[in-house]
C-alpha cells in the first residue's frame, strides 16, 4: 500500500517546495519508489512534463529529486496568473480556460475529480507519495471547495505535517493560530509540524517547541536550519527575485527587467551560477544599469501587458541606450516577441489591447494565435554550433526578415531571429543557458573564460545535500516510519 504525507504551510513561501524535493531525494536514496504531487499550483514558472503538457517547475524539480520522469499528473491543476484578478487554468497539462478569482472559487469543486484521478495515477506503483499544499490551510475563507490543502487532504485521507517559517518571525503564533481557527475535521488531519529556516543555536527554541506543543498537542518532527544548498536550486516564485544579491562587481553584468508577469525566470539560474556573471534583476522603478554588458528580457505570461509596462518604466529608453553603447540583448519567448516591431492579438487572447508597437530592435512581427505550443525539444545553437536542450511553451507566431538569421534550430527547424550585427537575438527556446557549452561560448563573446560548470550536476548535487541535511535534523522515528 502506498504511504502518503502532505506538507502544508502556515503561509506562502515557507519552504514547502524545497522540503518536498529534499524528502523525495532522501526517499529515493533509500531505495523507495517515491513520487511528488501538488493538487493545485499557482505559478508562471512552468515546465513541459515528460508525458506532455504543462506542470509547475517545482514539480518538475521534485520529479528530478525523486529520480522519476515528470508527469502532468504530478500537478493536475496549474494556475498561470495573467492579470491582478485572473489566471489561465491548466488541467492535467492542457489549457482548460481562464477565470477570475471569484469565478475560479466556484469552479474548484468541478476540478476535484481531475485532482483525485491524477492522485490515484501517481500513487499507482509508488511506495511513497509526498504531497505539497499551496498557500495555507488557515485561509478558511477559501475552505469551501478547496482542492489545494485540507479539502484535498480530507478527501484523500492524507496525513498532514504543518510547516512554519521561523525566519519571517511569529512562527509560534502562526502554528498555534492555525490550530485555533481550523475546523475539527481539518485539525485532526495534522500529525505534527516542522520549523523551517532556523538560524543559530537550535536549543534556543526548545521553549518555543514546548509552547507550541502545549497549545496544540502536536509533536515537532524537526527544526530545519537554513538550507544553504537550497540556494543552488531553481526558485519557484518570483517573490525571491527581490532578495537576490546585486552589484557584486564581477566581469559581466547581466540585467534582467522584472516584468509584471515574468515567466520561467529560472531560465536565468545557470547564468547566475557562473562565478564571473553578476545577474541583476531590475525591479520596477529602477533603470537598467548602464554598465550591463547583456540585457536579457525574460518570458512573460502577458506579452502585450508587460510590453506596455516596460515602456511605462522607461526601460525602452534604457534599452536603446544600452544598444547604442554596444550592448547585447537576448529575448526569451515573450521577451523575444517584445523585441520586434509589433505584437498583435486579433482574438484578444491576452486581453482587450489587441495591438502594440514593439521595441523595434528586431525586424520581426508577432501575431498571437489560440493554439499553444507545449513541448520538450532537442535544439542546436546555429550561432555557436553547440548542442542545446529545452522546451517551448508559447502562444504566437513570429515572422520577418531577421528570422532569416535564426540563432537556434529546434528539432531541425530554424527558430528565433538575430540582428545583422549579431548583438540582438531572440528565441522561443526555454533552457538556452542550461547548455554548458552554450554558456561557455556566450561568455567567450565577452572575453570571459567560463567556469566549466556542469549546471545539471550542480542541481543534482544540491538535492543530495538538502536530503542529507534533512536526514540529520528530522525526527528519526518519524522519518524511519514514513520511509519504512
Amino acid at each position: 500500500m502506498t504511504k502518503t504525507i502532505m506538507l502544508q504551510g502556515t503561509g506562502s513561501d515557507v519552504g514547502k517546495t524545497v522540503l518536498v524535493a529534499g524528502l523525495c531525494r532522501l526517499a529515493a536514496n533509500r531505495g523507495l519508489k517515491v513520487r511528488p504531487f501538488k493538487p493545485q499550483n499557482m505559478s508562471n514558472n512552468a515546465a513541459v512534463a515528460d508525458d506532455g503538457g504543462e506542470i509547475g517547475r517545482a514539480q518538475w524539480l521534485q520529479s528530478m529529486a525523486a529520480r522519476v520522469p515528470s508527469s502532468i499528473h504530478m500537478n493536475p491543476v496549474l494556475l498561470k496568473p495573467q492579470s491582478e484578478t485572473g489566471s489561465q487554468i491548466i488541467v492535467q497539462g492542457r489549457v482548460a480556460g481562464q477565470a477570475r478569482g471569484r469565478d475560479y472559487q466556484a469552479l474548484k469543486p468541478k476540478l476535484l475529480g481531475a485532482v483525485m484521478q491524477s492522485f490515484e495515477t501517481i500513487c499507482s506503483g509508488a511506495d511513497l507519495v509526498i504531497v505539497e499544499g499551496a498557500g495555507s490551510p488557515a485561509e478558511i475563507n477559501l475552505r469551501a471547495g478547496d482542492i489545494a490543502n485540507m479539502g484535498f487532504a480530507t478527501r484523500a485521507n492524507v496525513p498532514v505535517v504543518l510547516v512554519g517559517d521561523i525566519d519571517r518571525g511569529g512562527v509560534i503564533a502562526s502554528l498555534v493560530g492555525t490550530h485555533t481557527i481550523l475546523p475539527e475535521d481539518d485539525r485532526r488531519m495534522i500529525t505534527g509540524y516542522l520549523i523551517n529556516k532556523f538560524r543559530g543555536d537550535v536549543s534556543l527554541f526548545d521553549d518555543g517547541i514546548a509552547a507550541v506543543s502545549r497549545f496544540t498537542g502536536w509533536p515537532c518532527f524537526g527544526v530545519v536550519p537554513w538550507l544553504k544548498s537550497a540556494t543552488r536550486l531553481p526558485a519557484e516564485d518570483s517573490v525571491v527575485l527581490d532578495k537576490l544579491t546585486r552589484g557584486t562587481g564581477r566581469a559581466l553584468k547581466v540585467a534582467v527587467p522584472m516584468l509584471s508577469r515574468i515567466a520561467n525566470f529560472d531560465d536565468l539560474d545557470p547564468l547566475a551560477s557562473e562565478p564571473e556573471v553578476d545577474l541583476v534583476f531590475v525591479p520596477p522603478g529602477e533603470p537598467l544599469p548602464v554598465d550591463a554588458g547583456l540585457v536579457v528580457i525574460p518570458g512573460s505570461k502577458s506579452t502585450i501587458s508587460d510590453l506596455r509596462d516596460f515602456r511605462a518604466q522607461g526601460w525602452d529608453r534604457d534599452l536603446q541606450g544600452h544598444v547604442r553603447r554596444g550592448g547585447h540583448v537576448i529575448g526569451l519567448c515573450g521577451g523575444f516577441q517584445m523585441l520586434g516591431s509589433r505584437v498583435t492579438d486579433p482574438s484578444g487572447i491576452e486581453g482587450d489591447l489587441t495591438e502594440i508597437e514593439g521595441l523595434g530592435l528586431l525586424d520581426v512581427e508577432t501575431a498571437m494565435a489560440p493554439e499553444k505550443t507545449v513541448r520538450n525539444v532537442q535544439a542546436w545553437s546555429l550561432q555557436h554550433d553547440v548542442v542545446l536542450q529545452g522546451y517551448e511553451i508559447h502562444l504566437g507566431v513570429t515572422t520577418g526578415p531577421d528570422c532569416m538569421r535564426a540563432p537556434v534550430s529546434i528539432d531541425g527547424r530554424p527558430d528565433g531571429a538575430m540582428s545583422p550585427n549579431g548583438r540582438i537575438l531572440g528565441t522561443y527556446l526555454h533552457g538556452l543557458f542550461s547548455s554548458d557549452a552554450y554558456r561557455a561560448a556566450l561568455l567567450a563573446d565577452f572575453g570571459i573564460v567560463g567556469s566549466g560548470l556542469n549546471y545539471r550536476q550542480t542541481v543534482d548535487d544540491a538535492l543530495d545535500s538538502v536530503a542529507g541535511e534533512l536526514e540529520a535534523v528530522l525526527d528519526r522515528q518519524w522519518l524511519d516510519t514514513l520511509m519504512s
